[in-house]
């Protein structure tokens, strides 16, 4: 019988390859599965775009298999340094972009900083480091609908076109909280690291970002992460004709993101269950998240999945 890691291991060199031919793969994290590119090929930035139906407004976030490379990409002040104590996980900050560095314009969508993060998962680091470059890398999703926990989600998203890095069912389940890291710091997205650990460890506190303020990092659009299925928020109990996803003590029967309302489980269950509901669903009540914690990122998921949708 194959050994399964040397099968792994030749995915990964496979897959590596054509990111280096200039290809589009999808490959797992902590958080949820990317749709990768190099980040210093504008045309292979371009096929993310491409291939997501992407604003190309919007900008990528870079993931580095290291601090060596994701220092050649930013510029790092002491803050940030100290920030990076969260690396690998489920973090991105916002630098200013390195002079000089091999990166895509299309990558930073025009600005003068660029998100950085270096994912925590052996097989998304193996990857980027078989690659040799850094891999641009928004969820593996069609722009704006729900992002994918499992490789088969990213499979049945493209039917196939695109191929993935299997590496399980992703363990945080939301994506990175992101950071502008100036002499302040600012929530730009809630995410898999809550607010209240980052001041803990900072010792300082940590804006939020307006809601009108401009689109420096991805997740930010008023209309994102949505199911087809239309979403009813704070609900105590479905009403007639609605799915319904729980929190904490619920309906017998339904859908629960954690019966014993925890909200690591929560965050980690959100998307992959949302999933479940909209293939046989049309609409969806979802039981009241507390804000706190984790719970201000589901919670944001969860706005931006309700939010009224562009026609366009």
């Amino acid at each position: 019988m194959p050994d399964a890691a040397a099968i792994h291991s030749a995915e990964i060199m496979r897959l590596a390859d054509l990111l280096r031919q200039g290809e589009v793969v999808a490959f797992p994290t902590e958080t949820v599965y990317g749709l990768g590119a190099d980040a210093g090929n504008p045309d292979a930035v371009l096929k993310i775009y491409e291939t997501k139906g992407r604003p190309r407004f919007n900008p990528l976030i870079v993931h580095c298999a290291d601090m060596t490379m994701a220092e050649s990409f930013a510029e790092f002040s002491p803050l940030a340094r100290k920030l990076a104590q969260f690396w690998p996980g489920p973090l991105t900050l916002v630098l200013p972009r390195r002079a000089g560095a091999r990166l895509s314009d299309i990558v930073t969508a025009g600005l003068d900083t660029v998100g950085i993060r270096i994912p925590d998962h052996p097989s998304a680091q193996a990857l980027i480091c078989a690659a040799g470059v850094p891999v641009a890398a928004p969820s593996a999703n069609p722009s704006g609908r729900l992002s994918p926990t499992t490789a088969d989600q990213v499979k049945k998203a493209f039917a196939g076109r695109v191929p993935v890095l299997d590496g399980g069912p992703a363990k945080a389940g939301v994506e990175s909280t992101i950071l502008a890291v100036t002499d302040t710091v600012t929530q730009l997205r809630a995410g898999a690291l809550s607010r209240e650990e980052i001041e803990a460890a900072v010792g300082m506190a940590v804006g939020r970002a307006a809601s009108n303020s401009v689109l420096l990092a991805p997740g930010m659009m008023a209309s994102h992460y949505a199911p087809n299925a239309a979403l009813r928020l704070d609900a105590a109990a479905p009403e007639p004709g609605e799915a319904y996803l729980g929190f904490g003590p619920g309906p017998a029967g339904a859908a629960n993101l954690s019966p014993t309302g925890d909200l690591r489980e929560a965050a980690r269950n959100l998307f992959s269950m949302l999933h479940t509901l909209d293939e046989t669903a049309s609409r969806i009540a979802v039981a009241p998240i507390p804000e706190t914690g984790l719970g201000e990122a589901i919670n944001d998921r969860l706005r931006r999945a309700a939010a009224p949708r562009s026609s366009g």
